[in-house]
């Protein structure tokens, strides 16, 4: 007796049941397996982009936060340049204002002082002209006589010399 027997097993049976096995195991294999297995492996392959993606945009956000770091330093650094810039024009202005100031008093003194000068001048001569007159009159009014044209302008001229 061989152990189909003991077991009471018919090989023809046997035999069908593991065919009918094999076929319905190759067909599960390539309708149902098979497109879970590609699925999972599609879905494995796009976790891993997905963490790859991940590690890039990490990557690419520090490098973007650097480069604004970056920007902002080197406008305070512009900002900064720009308003010692901006004091020193300011500065430049401010002493070229004090110049033309300082230069428009020295001239108003200046025209001042030749004011002044012509005027005392002018009242010298004034004054000297009315001595001589004076002289002249006071010579007429002494002597009580009465003085030429000639005579007139002879002493105011040496009045006037004398007084200069």
């Amino acid at each position: 007796m061989n152990a189909l027997q003991i077991f009471g097993i018919q090989w023809q049976i046997f035999l069908v049941s593991a065919i009918n096995f094999a076929i319905a195991l190759i067909v599960l294999w390539k309708l149902a397996y098979q497109p879970i297995f590609n699925i999972l492996a599609a879905r494995q392959e796009k976790i891993a982009e997905g963490i790859a993606n991940t590690e890039k945009i990490k990557v690419e956000l520090a490098n973007t936060e650097a480069a604004r770091q970056k920007v902002l330093a080197d406008a305070g650094d512009l900002a900064n340049k720009i308003i010692a810039d901006a004091r020193e024009a300011a500065a430049r202005v401010a002493e070229a204002e004090t110049q033309k100031a300082v230069t428009a008093a020295e001239q108003i003194m200046s025209k001042a002082r030749e004011a002044a000068v012509q005027e005392r001048a002018t009242t010298l001569a004034a004054l000297q002209r009315e001595v001589g007159r004076l002289v002249v009159q006071t010579s007429m009014t002494v002597t009580g006589k009465l003085l030429t044209p000639d005579d007139q302008v002879r002493l105011a001229e040496e009045t006037q010399k004398q007084i200069a």
